[in-house]
């Protein structure tokens, strides 16, 4: 695995969501489908890697040029 904690901050459902301008709720549903991964905190709660979802955001603005 990577080392880089400074780089990756663990972003919150809805700030996933701001990035994409989507709800929450969608944010969640593609956790669950398996299109991002999710950490879950001690409480439940789902946050995700900064890094990651700057990627998957990537390949979204690729695919919608396409």
């Amino acid at each position: 695995m990577q080392g880089q904690p400074e780089n990756d901050a663990l972003l919150t459902p809805s700030e996933v969501a701001a990035m994409f301008r989507v709800n929450p709720k969608t944010v969640t549903r593609w956790a669950r489908a398996g299109k991002i991964s999710a950490i879950r905190t001690l409480g439940g709660h789902r946050r995700f890697r900064a890094s990651e979802i700057r990627r998957f955001l990537e390949q979204v603005e690729e695919h919608e040029e396409a």
